[in-house]
């Protein structure tokens, strides 16, 4: 480990009561019967419930930092999720005789994921109890190093050397000068709306490895492009490598969301799954208090009062929304649905003032959405393939990305297995286009009307393997493709009061955790800011004393800043 990570992970032990030989049994009755911290007022809690809109992780961080650091019984926190399962947009389902798939594949970061580590040192692996979700992640991920070796490929199937990162002058100085201008400057601002006057950015290594590596557009939010600059500046000498993408043993769902969801069971947390919330009722008056949950349940249109004390935390807006699938012979079928959770969001906005405004968001699914796909296979053919080209084993290779290719198709070929439920004799991989209007290199079709097959096709000609395409079609289980039409909503732009803050001024009761909530200097789209926007909510809302981890800013280390000059100049 390095010594961050050691000083986190020990911050975390020793926070939680938590050592490495404790069984899962013996910590459960241990965070049960510790004695309340000085920095958390003694209190009973009374009758008193907790309510979640949405399944996601953020709600089931909400609920275990209630649990751990609140002394909050578990059998008063409610979860109220609309699909089938929890987990919100960390999903991963399937069999080897139908297929398997996640909609995305997240990378997480050692060094600046600082909540996300603390509360997950608290949270006991399923596999080994004796260890946590964060020793789990941390020594896989270390015994499974990434370091790319082919991150671009051109027309040609070659593997470009993207050591230089391919800026000119005028591309520096516009990127300094991002990096210096206040954010209440760029309201509204696109990335294209900065760079237009040195086209030439876009055709560097650099925008096309930082563009699919956190799935940035052209009409993205400039807010967004220079907080990641900001607070991935630490990877920015290595982006070529993507040697700072820590990954999980499994799919997120897995790893990530079976461990916190059977940690929340062990204290009778209540999961209302099936159970979609369409509105939220406030008191009268300038405060924001909830008095009441509109919920749908397997059906059935119910109310549910607040007491006096209650609480409620909404997820405010959800990426993966109105998801559709497709299979090996079909594409995803078509939807203009609009986002149930943005619609919630929609709803509430308008009843009180300072609780942010979706449409900016969600109100253009032609700049927002992208599609994924998730390929199954009976033996390891195609992979072995993929590793002779690019000179990476399954799991150490992070994205590559065909650049020339006019959907902007990347792939991921993940350590085996990625699932859980994957026997011996069954590999997978995942990958995605930014561009599914535009017409295929080799399917003469746009993206998001491809079946799985035609994805897969077109991936293999690409990869200029086209002479197997016959042996790899007769491994295929199933290809599965996804198109998620919100995928990129928070990218979106936007004035910077459009997004609420996670507690907004006035609330009594009310807080939202999402990737949609303003959290100053953090990045969205990542696991980090779900877990952050639910301690502060969390902690705010029950006056809890406790420190929430701060964004790390190695923005504004020297050595760290040298570096990343460095590198710009290479």
């Amino acid at each position: 480990m390095s010594k961050i990570t050691k000083k986190v992970v020990s911050l975390g032990i020793l926070a939680t009561g938590i050592i490495g030989t404790a069984s899962y049994r013996k910590h459960i009755e241990k965070v049960k019967s510790m004695s309340k911290e000085a920095s958390i007022k003694e209190r009973d809690y009374g009758n008193m419930q907790v309510y979640f809109v949405g399944g996601g992780l953020a709600s089931l961080a909400g609920a275990a930092y209630l649990i751990r650091d609140c002394r909050f019984r578990g059998e008063n926190i409610h979860i109220f999720e609309g699909m089938q399962m929890l987990g919100g947009s960390n999903d991963g389902i399937g069999t080897p005789n139908n297929g398997f798939v996640c909609r995305g594949g997240r990378m997480l970061n050692e060094e600046t994921y600082e909540n996300f580590w603390e509360l997950f040192s608290s949270i006991p692996s399923i596999e080994n109890p004796k260890i946590s979700v964060t020793e789990e992640i941390l020594n896989f991920d270390h015994s499974h190093p990434t370091h790319s070796k082919a991150r671009l490929v051109d027309r040609d199937g070659n593997i470009l050397d993207v050591s230089s990162m391919g800026f000119n002058n005028k591309d520096r100085m516009a990127l300094a000068k991002l990096m210096i201008t206040p954010e209440k400057e760029l309201d509204n601002l696109t990335i294209n709306d900065w760079f237009k006057h040195t086209p030439h950015f876009f055709e560097t290594n650099f925008w096309y490895m930082w563009q699919t590596t956190f799935a940035f557009q052209k009409w993205s939010s400039l807010f967004e492009l220079k907080r990641y600059m900001n607070r991935m500046i630490f990877e920015f000498s290595r982006i070529e490598t993507l040697e700072g993408v820590t990954r999980t043993k499994f799919n997120q769902y897995d790893s990530v969301i079976m461990p916190i969801r059977e940690y929340l069971k062990k204290f009778s947390v209540d999961f209302k799954t099936n159970c979609t919330v369409n509105d939220l009722d406030f008191k009268e008056g300038e405060s924001i208090t909830v008095s009441s949950i509109l919920v749908n349940e397997n059906g059935d249109d119910k109310v549910i009062k607040l007491g006096k004390n209650d609480l409620c935390f909404m997820t405010n807006g959800c990426m993966t929304d109105s998801s559709t699938f497709g299979n090996l012979k079909n594409p995803p079928s078509r939807t203009n649905k609009e986002s149930i959770s943005a619609k919630l969001w929609s709803k509430v906005a308008e009843k009180k003032p300072g609780l942010g405004n979706p449409k900016p968001f969600f109100g253009n699914i032609s700049e927002t959405n992208w599609e994924s796909f998730t390929v199954t296979l009976r033996g390891n053919r195609l992979l072995e393939l993929i590793e002779n080209f690019s000179g990476n084993v399954p799991g150490s290779g992070a994205l590559m990305t065909f650049k020339d290719s006019n959907w902007l198709m990347s792939i991921v070929v993940a350590a085996q297995p990625h699932f859980k439920g994957q026997d011996t004799n069954t590999t997978i991989f995942w990958g995605y286009g930014l561009y599914t209007d535009k017409i295929g290199d080799y399917v003469k079709k746009p993206m998001k009307e491809c079946s799985g097959e035609e994805i897969l096709y077109e991936l293999i000609h690409h990869l200029h393997m086209e002479e197997y395409w016959d042996e790899i079609l007769d491994t295929v289980v199933n290809v599965i493709p996804c198109m998620m039409p919100y995928i990129d909503a928070q990218f979106q732009p936007r004035k910077i009061s459009d997004r609420p803050w996670v507690v907004p001024k006035n609330s009594t009761n009310f807080a939202m955790i999402s990737q949609f909530v303003e959290i100053p200097e953090d990045m969205v789209f990542t696991e980090e800011y779900s877990v952050r926007a639910a301690r502060i909510a969390v902690y705010k809302l029950m006056g809890i004393k406790k420190t929430v981890c701060p964004v790390t800013p190695y923005n504004k280390k020297p050595s760290v800043l040298l570096k990343a000059l460095k590198t710009s100049f290479r």
